[in-house]
């Protein structure tokens, strides 16, 4: 007998365009440091994204370990910048 199919991610269905969100946000916070969400949503553009957009990107980015949020309420970048 077969196997079930796996139950459905609580993590809901990512289209194609998140990782690039994601990747603005990270290279956002690679160049210009920490920052509070709402002047890393000025950083990247979010006031021309979908609405909810930004928040989404943002909550994978954190989920996935991509970036972090600070004590202090910033959101850095997960992986240091080399040089």
């Amino acid at each position: 007998m077969p196997m079930p199919p796996p139950k459905p991610s609580t993590e809901g269905h990512r289209d194609r365009h998140v990782a690039h969100e994601m990747a603005q946000i990270s290279r956002a916070l690679t160049v210009n440091g920490p920052q509070h969400p709402a002047d890393l949503a000025r950083l990247v553009g979010a006031e021309y994204w979908e609405p909810g957009r930004f928040d989404r990107a943002l909550a994978f980015a954190v989920t996935d370990g991509v970036v972090h949020r600070s004590a202090d309420g910033t959101v850095a970048t997960s992986t240091p910048l080399l040089r």
